[in-house]
């Protein structure tokens, strides 16, 4: 075979076109064939066969094929040890990725996302709006999801997406690049039949796909009884539907409408000339999501050039423009508070129906009618608590290349990404909410300058060949915000800055974070023969955000990888029928993180007293300027292997350990400050992933394609600092914490639990303790109640091809991990939930329980109470005793299904019409197996914290429906 040998370089954050991350043009579901080249780190092309790590790649068509709004979402399932947490706030709110498990208790701790050689700023969520970072995540009134980076990105003008996984993998990247890198290459000109035109539209349909189990038995009033006149009670607590006059009604249905998605994408790619191609699409997509009044839509532009030109075709250049327009309006709140309407449309009376308070009731300036006179409609919500943002984006990169001979080049790449964003929230009188008005605007960059200089020469010196390359770069990253906040209107319903009393408020609320990292890097591979490969990197990182003495820090990486096959065939002539390929490989890297802006040194913040005067304050954490970065060490093994030139299969271990952690470990506020920032504490992540693939039928006109994935992972704490044993992910929700504790998997979560007889000698151990009054108690301390980590991810992909029509779906899993759900305690507090009408009936009932005695020893109870009694004592608080609403995160579902079919050419052939294909997709399809009682376990509250297994009243998961045309000119 004539092999090329191909730096093993990886480049960061922005720069050249990944041009097809695989030589063949193979379905995504397929696997690669092993000769074939792939793009690894800082867009370095590769023979695979040379890769010691996992590599993972997904094709832009099955992206496109999800049709998800949120490219993000469309990952599930297809990768192995990827897990994608979702929030739960309509169609624009954030989806974060996690690879092989959380490796920094405060850290971001997703992988870094790199669209053609640019860095994404992935940020999801929230924003901060004070200069130390910290995000508002409270349990009543957090701050809106404003969606995260990825979303952005048009599906179509992906052409690949390459999943670099283990620390070898990315440790070009450095600290950045310590939760692994997301390389997205997008298309570029290709010689097409006709004018290379092509055009798609869809049509989607998007209406609940979950509801919470609840009762449809009982409705309004108290004790099994109607309400007496002029009660401000909403609980349904009342008679039973059986035997009475009341009429039921679904209001989740009746309030939530059938949402429209609609897309459209215009292309054309073409070269245009010997050397030269382009490639250029417009996007727009235009979601009216199932929430009233609630909308996103997003505009797409991007025009890719590739030139070679030059005595000898000598010289290479790519230019990129991609141009994002995204608005959302009104994107639902979260929380327990008055923002989030959606409570009080769960929590409703079954026999009132919601549509009796639409009328008079969706424009501003009108009075709130609802059940009670306090309450807040929520169709007055959904068209008087507004809110709108827009965002700006700009992804610039160029690339040049001076190819110097056959065996040296150098080349230069530079890249932005650029967003301004600016939000705007308005809240009208009318309710028992103040008449208030926020506005913010925001402006991120980040550049990116690299030059790298690259030798590689097969036959150095007899079978051995190798590569060097030489990298230097410079990131500037900067966020410049300014928010503002009143609920001190003075003329009301004048939206204005200026029409508060309060503007001495808008000194609060300014963020400024400012990070450059200055690094030189390198990447060399030797190889023996085509079979026996060594790939070593090396990268040092200067952050401003560490002290002089510690700016300073190193990744190394090595990496093997030998082809046995190939070896015996080269040795002896071998070859087998059996197995056709073999490959084993083995992988070590240093990656970690890095400090944020502004955690080095003690200051003081400017703010302003009741009467306008300054006041200098302490921030809240006593920083320590001697911090050095976090450490991540990993270590891989795995193999390659094929069988019959027919099945593929790749199984990898890996083990991960994070030392040096940067935290803010509580302390006594006595001493003026609540937290002080450490380095120590440390976790380890180890598991294993399989991925198989197989043609299981195929001749020349059907074709059965079956690829599965599954990854196991382990995680466990191993110390935080000195005595401390616990470590909050994030700021407890009233009795539910979620911790980083020792000895434990990440994510261990805390609350109370019912009260039992704990004495093992006791005849009655582990009875619950009732009260003389029949109720069951909760513990006075916190107990550790499960953990949010799953113990494996899986996902199956079947596909058919018959001729011109093709049918796929994916079944995908989470198996372990727990959550804790607000919307059951809810539920149960109100009698909505299925668990307060077993049977759909509500007698008196015993619980099997002991009373303790005064003099010691417990005797049996006897004492009989009602359900809603029960259920009081079990909601007492704000979410009652938690071990109630611990539930398995475990959850099988068909995620998607795709039908389609292409017609064929031959009725083209006299028209411009080169091709046609119609399809139909749908998501979210059945939920196979869960235990959750109908709440969605992917629906995360806090999803821009570590702390991922807490639901706070979510919006309902929706599920899609979705009519495709394609055609090409």
């Amino acid at each position: 075979m004539n092999r090329t040998i191909i730096k093993i370089g990886l480049l960061p954050s922005l720069f050249f076109c990944l041009n097809g991350l695989y030589a063949q043009n193979t379905d995504s579901t397929k696997a690669s064939k092993i000769d074939e080249i792939v793009v690894t780190a800082y867009g370095v092309k590769k023979e695979k066969k040379a890769l010691g790590y996992s590599f993972q790649d997904v094709k832009g068509q099955t992206l496109v094929d999800a049709k998800e709004t949120n490219v993000t979402n469309a990952l599930v399932g297809k990768v192995s040890g990827l897990q994608v947490i979702k929030g739960g706030f309509g169609p624009a709110s954030s989806s974060r990725i996690n690879l092989r498990g959380f490796n920094s208790f405060k850290g971001d701790n997703q992988p870094l996302i790199v669209v053609d050689g640019v860095p994404l700023s992935n940020n999801l969520g929230s924003k901060p709006k004070q200069n130390d970072g910290n995000y508002n995540n409270d349990f009543w009134n957090p701050d809106l999801d404003m969606g995260n980076g990825l979303g952005d990105i048009n599906a179509d003008d992906i052409e690949s997406i390459s999943v670099l996984k283990g620390g070898a993998a990315s440790a070009l990247y450095g600290s950045r690049g310590g939760n692994g890198v997301i390389l997205i290459t997008t298309k570029t000109g290709k010689k097409k039949g006709g004018l290379g035109i092509t055009y798609s539209t869809s049509l989607g349909f998007e209406t609940i796909f979950m509801k919470p189990d609840m009762q449809k038995s009982f409705g309004l009033g108290l004790n099994g009884t109607p309400n007496p006149e002029n009660s401000d009670n909403t609980s349904s607590w009342g008679p039973a539907f059986e035997g009475s006059n009341m009429q039921r009604y679904d209001n989740l249905k009746s309030f939530f409408k059938t949402g429209i998605n609609s897309q459209h994408t215009l292309s054309f790619q073409e070269n245009l000339g010997e050397g030269s191609s382009l490639y250029t699409s417009a996007n727009y997509l235009n979601d009216n999501s199932q929430i009233p009044n609630s909308k996103f839509e997003r505009f797409n532009f991007m025009a890719k050039m590739n030139s070679t030109f030059g005595a000898n075709k000598r010289w290479t250049s790519e230019v990129k423009v991609q141009y994002i327009s995204s608005k959302a309006k009104n994107r639902p709140s979260g929380g327990q508070g008055d923002g989030n309407y959606y409570r009080n449309i769960l929590l409703m009376p079954q026999n009132i129906d919601i549509r009796d308070y639409r009328a008079g009731q969706t424009q501003n300036e009108v009075n709130s009618r609802w059940i009670t006179p306090n309450g807040i409609n929520p169709y007055w919500s959904a068209y008087n608590s507004l809110n709108a943002d827009k965002k700006d984006r700009f992804l610039l990169n160029g690339y040049l290349k001076y190819q110097f001979n056959d065996w040296l080049s150098a080349d230069v790449r530079l890249g932005t990404d650029f967003y301004a964003l600016n939000s705007d929230a308005r809240v009208w009188t009318g309710s028992s909410r103040r008449n208030a008005y926020a506005t913010g605007e925001e402006k991120f960059y980040e550049n990116n300058y690299i030059a790298s200089l690259t030798a590689k020469k097969d036959n150095l010196f007899g079978k051995w060949g190798g590569s060097l390359s030489v990298y230097g770069q410079m990131m500037e990253s900067r966020t410049k915000a300014l928010y503002f906040s009143t609920q001190n209107l003075i003329v009301p319903n004048v939206f204005s800055v200026n029409n508060t009393s309060d503007l001495a408020g808008i000194a609060n609320n300014e963020v400024d974070f400012w990070k450059k990292i200055n690094s030189v890097f390198a990447a060399a591979e030797i190889n023996y023969d085509g079979y026996w490969f060594i790939n070593a990197t090396a990268r040092n990182d200067w952050s401003s955000t560490l002290s002089i003495e510690n700016r300073s820090y190193f990744y190394p990486s090595i990496s093997t990888s030998l082809v046995l096959t190939e070896m015996l065939s080269k040795l002896n002539g071998s070859t087998s029928k059996v197995l056709t390929f073999a490959k084993l490989r083995a992988a070590y890297a240093v990656t970690g993180n890095s400090l944020n802006p502004y955690e080095l040194y003690n200051t003081y913040k400017l703010g302003a007293d009741p009467n306008g005067g300054a006041v200098l304050g302490r921030k809240k954490i006593l920083y320590n300027s001697n911090l050095q970065a976090e450490k991540l060490k990993t270590f891989e093994v795995g193999a390659d292997l094929k069988f019959f030139n027919r099945v593929s299969l790749d199984v990898s271990y890996f083990r991960n350990n994070a030392t040096g952690q940067l935290i803010d470990l509580p302390m006594n506020p006595l001493s003026g400050y609540e937290k002080m920032k450490i380095s120590s504490g440390g976790l380890r992540n180890s598991g294993i992933e399989v991925v198989l693939n197989t043609d299981i039928l195929k001749n020349e006109n059907f074709v059965w394609n079956f690829n599965a994935n599954f990854s196991k992972l382990k995680s466990v704490i191993d110390k935080i600092d000195g005595s401390v044993l616990k470590y909050p992910l994030i700021d407890g929700f009233d009795n539910v914490g979620i911790f980083a504790e020792v000895g434990m998997p990440y994510g261990a979560i805390y609350g109370t639990k019912f009260l039992r007889v704990e004495d093992v000698n006791s005849p009655y151990y582990g009875k619950l303790i009732v009260g003389e009054n029949g109720l069951p108690q909760a513990t006075p301390d916190q107990y550790y109640l499960g953990d949010q980590t799953p113990r494996a991810l899986f996902g199956f992909t079947n596909s058919f091809a018959y001729k011109n029509f093709g049918i796929s779906f994916l079944i995908d899993g989470r198996i372990g991990g727990k959550f804790f759900s607000s919307t059951q305690s809810a539920l149960q507090r109100v009698g909505l939930a299925a668990d307060t009408a077993p049977g759909g009936r509500r007698d008196n009932f015993v619980v099997d329980a002991v009373v303790a005695q005064n003099g010691g020893g417990y005797t049996a109870n006897t004492k009989e109470i009602t359900q809603q009694d029960y259920w009081a004592a079990v909601t007492a608080g704000n979410l009652g005793i938690t071990e109630q609403n611990i539930y398995d995160a475990t959850n099988i579902r068909l995620r998607n299904v795709q039908v389609s079919y292409s017609f064929p050419k031959s009725i083209f052939e006299k028209l411009a019409l080169q091709s046609a294909k119609v399809s139909f997709t749908a998501n979210n399809v059945w939920m196979i197996y869960s235990k959750a009682k109908g709440i969605d376990p992917e629906s995360v509250f806090a999803i821009n914290s570590n702390a991922v297994g807490f639901e706070n009243l979510a919006f309902p998961t929706t599920r899609s429906y979705l009519f495709t045309i394609t055609l090409g000119f």
